[in-house]
């Protein structure tokens, strides 16, 4: 048995140029590949600026409406989206545009998505992510009450790649044999230059050394020329492999921004300059959190700054192990996941269970598939399964939910509930499992809590440690491991 989501439709609105940068672009994209992956049609609207990633962005499968260059954004993003609509979800990741543009595309999408990380407009959105690390509610007046809101590094959008990587390698001990440098796909003011006179200045000719920059990087040649007659340094252009680059490297010369998480992720160490205003609140938290050294304004460092701060940094290798663990504390490159989970799920539907569920809850648990997961893996007698499912429909303290898809059943949730505290029990359809459909049924059973029971505060879960799915399933879903429980058996 298969479910397919290949009807849902999500719009994305974002620019890249050299003055804007990619990330924008390039987070959607992440984004815009996980829904993919679980079948969902994808389509961006952007304008066709200098240095615009198009040619990416329809490399990644991804359809792509260009925007005139001149007329009104609301109005011409309006006229592009009526073309499919309605859309499920419209996401919406760009600085100059908040709650009267995403008001005016309400008739055409069902949802909207606001990724933001300045908190300095309103939006009208209901659902927003800000995957910074931060303290205390930043956008307290600036969204409706009802939207949900998604913050900090858990749901930073990293490719599937930076996962793998981190898998691969471990926390650094803080012994640099090579170094990356990297500051966005722009790199306008020209970063990277002062970064490789840094490294003139220092001497130290025994580092490998590789450097990454965007296709559209305004110093391209002097760049290539500077690598070229450098020893140990090679050159990588509009590089696909950054986490194997990330993973590879013991030190990074970068930039804020969305690559602070790709660091973080691989525990790569990182000495960092704000290339742009909007950075600079990020890199100072993640440096208080030791998570990273920030140098300040890319402005206020020159190649002398950089060649100081490195072999001061160079010295320290129980500081670059630190700041290795601390990136790596924070971020497990699921993030976008997490977020597609949260779009994907509002397209189930939970409902209580009845009495004419019975029958077929029963088929599911003693399904072998379903009896492999359980803590408890004997088949139940049909006698006993009444007896207890009478027990839960007629006990006020446990919800039973059948979630379902366009009145196809997927899944089954209980919540055992006590004291604002609800222990969560899962399990799929038989023929379902693999296919993603446990993160989307907790994220859709959360929703429903939020609505017809808002005396529950925490969830929580017990795992079989051989469940690794499940695992990440409630991991993807937002679970955060509190507690391990072991066990071992004297004797029989």
């Amino acid at each position: 048995m298969s479910a397919s989501l290949t009807n849902m439709k999500i719009a994305f609105r974002a620019d890249a140029s050299v003055q804007i940068g990619a990330g924008h672009v390039m987070r959607c994209l992440t984004l815009a590949d996980a829904l993919r992956t679980s079948g969902a049609q994808t389509h961006f609207l952007c304008r066709r600026l200098p240095g615009h990633l198009g040619e990416l962005i329809h490399a990644r499968g991804h359809a792509l409406d260009w925007l005139p260059d001149s007329g009104v954004d609301a109005d011409n993003s309006a006229a592009a989206l009526a073309q499919g609509a309605p859309w499920d979800w419209l996401v919406v990741d760009h600085y100059a545009l908040a709650a009267a543009w995403e008001t005016a595309q309400r008739g055409r999408a069902n949802k909207i998505l606001a990724i933001d990380d300045q908190a300095d407009r309103p939006h009208d959105c209901d659902l927003l992510l800000d995957q910074n690390l931060q303290t205390g509610n930043r956008y307290d007046g600036l969204l409706p009450a009802t939207c949900r809101q998604l913050i900090g590094p858990r749901h930073a959008l990293l490719r599937p790649a930076f996962a793998a990587a981190r898998r691969a390698r471990p926390p650094r001990d803080g012994r640099v044999a090579r170094l990356l440098l990297f500051f966005g796909g722009a790199d306008a003011e020209g970063e990277t230059l002062k970064a490789l006179a840094a490294l003139d200045l220092l001497g130290r000719h025994e580092l490998d050394v590789d450097v990454v920059i965007g296709a559209t990087n305004p110093h391209r040649a002097a760049i290539a020329a500077a690598c070229a007659a450098r020893p140990r340094t090679a050159l990588h252009l509009q590089a696909e492999n950054m986490a194997e680059l990330m993973a590879a490297a013991d030190l990074c010369l970068g930039a804020g921004g969305g690559a602070c998480w790709e660091r973080c992720c691989v525990g790569l160490p990182a000495l960092v300059v704000a290339t742009a205003a909007n950075q600079i609140e990020q890199c100072r938290v993640l440096a208080e959190a030791g998570a990273l050294i920030y140098l300040g304004a890319a402005v206020d460092c020159d190649a002398a700054r950089w060649a100081n701060a490195l072999a001061w940094l160079l010295a320290l290798p129980q500081l670059l192990a630190h700041l290795s663990r601390q990136g790596w504390s924070l971020v497990d490159g699921e993030g976008a996941r997490r977020v597609a989970g949260h779009l994907l799920a509002t397209q189930l539907t939970p409902r209580r269970a009845t009495t004419a569920d019975s029958a077929a809850l029963l088929a599911w648990r003693n399904h072998p598939d379903t009896r492999r997961r359980s803590f408890d893996p004997a088949e139940i007698a049909p006698a006993t399964h009444e007896r207890w499912f009478e027990a839960v429909l007629a006990d006020p303290d446990r919800e039973l939910l059948i979630v379902e898809r366009a009145g196809a059943p997927l899944g089954v949730l209980r919540y055992d509930i006590a004291d604002g505290r609800a222990l969560v029990s899962i399990y799929l359809v038989p023929g379902l499992a693999g296919q993603g459909w446990g993160t989307r049924l907790l994220l859709a059973g959360e929703a429903w809590l939020r609505r017809q029971r808002p005396d529950v505060r925490v969830l929580e879960a017990a795992i079989a440690s051989a469940n690794i799915a499940s695992s990440r399933a409630f991991q993807a879903a937002g679970f955060a491991t509190d507690h391990a429980l072991y066990r071992k058996v004297l004797h029989d």
